[in-house]
């Protein structure tokens, strides 16, 4: 399949909200965000959590009003070797039609094979082949919504012997070959770096930095394995670890202020807690501006 090169602005996005963090909209958090004022600019959905309309669209409408929203897809599986579901792209239309979100993202990685639908993010090979099959499922996505996706790298615990590039050529491939904006998830990078053994800090040097629209942040833990060293595992359930916000200060160095969420999907804990470590985030940001502006 050949594709021609594209610049990085396939699709006009939404006005970007002025506060550069935000959090994820989670049930948890449904009546607290609606009756307190948080010093954020905008919160991110799983669009597929808002399908079936309900209470979940009631609070997203509230919510909505105070806040500009980011979709972040989880079931799109834009690297499976079929076309994106049809019915799933028309479901998220829909939604993007009503609540205008400034981002749409998904995941370089599968979870579908015909009618199998999978619970997981699976890695992909680093192929040229798979390269291809990936970018035709972004054009299809990015003219279905007319928009500009996000696609941000994944989280793998596997090197496949078959790959013919690393993993930023192929994230810095897919946004020539499609237009297509990243979403780079640092604790995905550093938790592959410790697994995988490469260097983190050169990972993120060489990343295409106008590509890079915004970022995650997230908690992981350490799993002791056989081997002489533990597996880390991207659980979303931990405080952003120091290693991580390093390396983040690092990321905001090298890309400027880009809009950054902070991603805690299990073992929720009180609103207050997530806020904090959104101030973390907004804490480097302001502290890299003011030591780019002297």
């Amino acid at each position: 399949m050949q594709h021609t090169k594209k610049n990085n602005d396939v699709f006009p996005s939404a006005g970007l909200p002025p506060e550069p963090v935000g959090i994820g909209l989670r049930s948890k958090y449904y009546e607290d965000i609606e009756s307190t004022t948080l010093h954020l600019g905008w919160l991110e959905i799983h669009p597929e959590n808002y399908f079936g309309g309900g209470v979940h669209r009631h609070f997203l409408e509230k919510a909505r009003k105070n806040y500009q929203i980011s979709f972040h897809s989880v079931g799109l599986s834009l690297g499976s070797d079929q076309l994106v579901d049809e019915n799933h792209l028309r479901q998220i239309k829909e939604l993007i039609d009503i609540y205008d979100p400034f981002h749409v993202s998904d995941h370089a990685s599968w979870s579908m094979s015909g009618n199998a639908h999978l619970n997981d993010l699976l890695p992909l090979p680093y192929t040229q082949e798979v390269l291809d099959r990936l970018a035709r499922n972004v054009d299809q996505t990015q003219n279905y919504f007319g928009r500009t996706m996000l696609v941000e790298n994944p989280s793998t615990y596997i090197d496949f012997d078959i790959n013919e590039m690393s993993e930023f050529d192929f994230m810095n491939r897919l946004s020539e070959m499609t237009g297509c904006h990243m979403l780079l998830d640092i604790n995905n990078i550093f938790v592959q770096a410790r697994n995988h053994g490469f260097d983190p800090y050169a990972y993120l040097d060489a990343i295409n930095a106008p590509a890079v629209k915004q970022m995650h942040l997230a908690g992981h833990i350490e799993k002791a394995t056989s081997a002489d060293r533990p597996i880390l595992i991207d659980t979303h359930s931990q405080p952003v670890r120091s290693d991580v916000w390093d390396l983040y200060r690092h990321a905001i160095k090298r890309f400027g202020t880009v809009h950054t969420l902070i991603e805690w999907d299990q073992d929720l804990p009180p609103l207050d807690v997530l806020v904090a470590e959104a101030d973390k985030a907004r804490l480097i940001i302001t502290e890299e501006a003011r030591k780019h502006a002297a």
